[in-house]
């Protein structure tokens, strides 16, 4: 996902209901999310779907990786010579 431009990523909700389609292709084709503003105040954002999972993937993995680190730091866990070790001798022939 792009940067957002602020002179053309920022649109008012009565013209993206005018050109919904337009910005919508916009949005999926320049990988840039589409702020919608309602009475001048930001209301809301308009990303692509693949983005929007990307985003979701990469907090999936910041919260996996923050609770493994919580988890080492409380004495949990195994250090990674311990994990490769206990695996090649499960997996190994």
């Amino acid at each position: 996902m792009s940067q957002i431009q602020l002179d053309q990523d920022i649109r008012s909700l009565s013209d993206f209901r005018a050109n919904a389609a337009s910005y919508i292709e916009r949005v999926k084709s320049h990988h840039r999310p589409l702020v919608l503003t309602q009475h001048g105040k930001s209301s809301a954002v308009l990303i692509d779907v693949e983005d929007y999972q990307k985003l979701l993937d990469k907090i999936q993995l910041l919260e996996e990786l923050s609770t493994a680190r919580m988890e080492l730091d409380n004495g949990e866990g195994v250090s990674q010579e311990e994990f490769f070790s206990e695996l090649r001798a499960n997996y190994s022939s």
